[in-house]
C-alpha cells in the first residue's frame, strides 16, 4: 500500500494495478500510463454545472436503461480486450458519465467506454480536457463527449463518427443538444449561473 504520492516517479508509467495499491489524500487519474493529480475540491461554478447537468440527465433517462454517475467514479479505459489491471493504463474520473451497457459496471466502477462523458473544465483542467482526455476518449470509443466551460457559459459537443470526434456544436446561446441521445438537450440558463 502506497500512501505518499511524492514517493512515485512523476515520469513513471502506471497501470490500474498500481492505482489499486495507492491510498492518497488527493484524487489522481492515469491517462496512457501517466499520472495526473486532480484539483482540490472544485469551485462553486463547477459544482453548480455538474449538479444541473446531472439533474437534467437523470430526468431525461428516468425509466430508461441507462445509468448516470458523477465523480468520483472510476472509469477504466483499456486498449482492446486487455481487461487485466496490470494491462490498463488509463483510469479517469469524469465529472459525469452515462452508461447504457450495464455489463460494463462492476464494484470498481466502469470497465470500458461510457456512451457519454461530460467534463466541466476550469483553468487548471482546460488543457487536459481538450487534449489528453479528448484524444483518449476518442480512441477508447466514448460515443459522445461534452465539455462544459463555465467561464464562457458554453458547452461543446463532440460525437464519434468512424473512430474520430466530429463537432456536434458549440452552444453558447441555444440549448446544448445530444447527437446520440435523441431528445436530450440542456438549456444553458438552467446549467450556468
Amino acid at each position: 500500500m502506497i500512501t505518499d504520492i511524492h514517493s512515485l516517479d512523476p515520469n513513471g508509467t502506471y497501470t490500474y494495478a498500481d492505482y489499486l495499491k495507492w491510498r492518497f489524500d488527493e484524487q489522481v487519474e492515469i491517462i496512457k500510463g501517466k499520472l495526473y493529480r486532480m484539483s482540490p475540491a472544485p469551485k462553486m461554478a463547477h459544482q453548480w454545472v455538474s449538479n444541473k447537468l446531472s439533474f437534467l440527465l437523470n430526468k431525461h433517462f428516468e425509466g430508461k436503461l441507462c445509468t448516470i454517475f458523477e465523480a468520483p467514479f472510476d472509469v477504466r479505459l483499456p486498449i482492446g480486450n486487455d481487461h487485466f489491471p496490470e494491462k490498463i493504463y488509463t483510469v479517469v474520473q469524469p465529472d459525469i458519465c452515462v452508461i447504457r451497457d450495464e455489463s460494463k459496471l462492476d464494484e470498481d466502477g466502469c470497465l470500458g467506454a461510457p456512451d457519454l462523458i461530460v467534463e466541466i473544465t476550469s483553468t487548471s483542467t482546460y488543457k487536459k480536457d481538450f487534449n489528453e482526455k479528448f484524444n483518449w476518449y476518442e480512441k477508447s470509443g466514448v460515443r459522445e463527449y461534452w465539455i462544459a466551460i463555465p467561464s464562457e457559459k458554453a458547452i461543446q459537443v463532440y460525437y464519434l463518427e468512424n473512430g474520430q470526434y466530429q463537432l456536434g456544436g458549440i452552444y453558447d446561446k441555444s440549448p446544448a443538444q445530444s447527437v446520440i441521445f435523441e431528445g436530450f438537450e440542456a438549456a444553458l440558463e438552467k446549467v450556468f449561473r
